[in-house]
């Protein structure tokens, strides 16, 4: 662990002043060898499926570990996207000139080595370079055991890439060793600038308690959906169906719905209907289970999870107030869906409640750095400092000041 650091810190400072050109020519070839490697990329990703089957993963989560030619396309893609993404590095913020001459410049530049420890999603060892890279970091990656024989292949045919475009080897590295002792060395590598968990809470809280270097917290989705007594129901039942269904091993997808008592026993069977097709388990309240015959009654515990799964919480309350109370004692801060046609209930909603992302009749599977416009992303920050909600290149770098004068003392 060491010797990664002192190799991306020594590549950090090389990447700090590497042209955008030279950046996105090294994307760009990643990207091609991506393509040209699919085959060695998928048999090696075969060995993480079998694994994965013999140790009962579940079926959504082989799915977030499952690498196809198409996903691996895509992967090249994004790649490409990023390269046609603005360079951020040694844009000026503002200036000023003050009084006696002095000028100021706030200037972007990147944060030096990031580290990410993430899970059974071998995408983000792609996507991960592809977005520091960009903003003129170096990055040390930290995958789960689930995925490392795919982690392995992709590393393989990045640092082939960064070699043959002459940048420091040091640029992206990936720990190998995939026990708990890797990951709690590198919450404590003084080399890193900031350290991203991407995974689940267990990951996310881990790594919260046991880091000695500046982390942001991401991905703990436990995002909610309030379907009120004036919503359109054929819109909730088309909203609640993507935002559990669409993919529900990702952190954007809804885990607790909440109907008005005034609207339940009309919209919850049509609900139920559509999340049947998925063979999704509704687990509800009371009333839930008195409306809902297939309903597992819920515990505590299943109002606090974040499922990842085809599982859903599922609450009847008797107010607006109600339905915002709950969010604010068991969300994670992620993304919260009201589903309304009262525009006073639609602006209180987003108003009164504090999540990285509040929506009004849309899907929670938005929040999404692409789907937001902002390009490529390294996460969703559920916390408030340094950045909030899908984190793209620019909030992978820092500002520095830079002073210019002519002699100027203090007097």
């Amino acid at each position: 662990m060491e010797q990664l650091g002192v190799a991306a810190k020594k590549a950090a400072a090389v990447l700090a002043t590497v042209s955008a050109s030279k950046k996105n020519e090294l994307l760009l070839l990643a990207a091609d060898m991506l393509i040209e490697n699919k085959d060695f990329l998928i048999a090696q990703n075969e060995r993480d499926i079998e694994n994965a089957l013999n140790s009962g993963l579940s079926a959504a989560l082989i799915d977030r570990l499952r690498l196809t030619e198409q996903r691996i396309c895509d992967m090249a893609t994004g790649l490409r996207e990023i390269a046609g993404e603005t360079d951020p590095v040694g844009e000026t913020v503002e200036g000023i000139t003050r009084p006696n001459g002095i000028r100021i410049s706030k200037v972007r530049v990147p944060l030096g080595v990031v580290g990410i420890i993430y899970e059974a999603r071998p995408n983000v060892t792609a996507d991960a370079f592809g977005i520091c890279l960009k903003s003129g970091n170096a990055v040390i990656l930290r995958g789960g055991k689930e995925a490392i024989f795919s982690n392995l292949a992709i590393m393989k045919v990045l640092k082939e890439a960064v070699s043959k475009a002459g940048l420091p080897e040091g640029t992206v590295d990936l720990v190998e060793d995939t026990t708990r002792a890797s990951s709690t060395e590198l919450m404590k590598l003084k080399y890193l600038d900031l350290l991203i968990p991407r995974g689940g809470a267990a990951l996310i809280r881990a790594t919260v308690e046991n880091a000695t270097v500046p982390v942001i917290e991401t991905g703990v989705g436990n995002c909610h959906a309030f379907v009120d007594e004036t919503a359109d129901i054929s819109m909730a039942v088309n909203i609640v169906e993507n935002a559990k269904c669409q993919r529900p091993s990702v952190c954007n997808a809804l885990e607790t719905l909440l109907v008005h008592k005034n609207i339940a026993e009309k919209a919850l069977p049509k609900i139920n209907e559509a999340l049947l097709k998925h063979n999704t388990e509704v687990r509800g309240c009371n009333k839930t289970c008195a409306i809902l015959k297939n309903a597992i009654p819920a515990t505590e515990e299943d109002f606090k999870t974040e499922f990842l799964d085809y599982v859903l919480a599922v609450k009847v309350v008797d107010s607006l107030d109600d339905a915002m109370e709950h969010i604010r004692s068991y969300s994670t801060g992620h993304s919260e869906c009201i589903i309304t046609e009262n525009y006073t209930n639609a602006e209180r909603f987003v108003n009164e409640l504090d999540s990285a992302a509040l929506y009004v009749n849309a899907s929670t599977r938005f929040t999404d750095g692409g789907q937001f416009g902002m390009g490529a992303e390294i996460g969703i920050s559920t916390g408030k400092l340094h950045a909030r909600g899908p984190m793209g290149i620019k909030d992978l770098t820092t500002v520095k000041f830079i002073v210019r004068g002519n002699g100027q003392i203090r007097s």
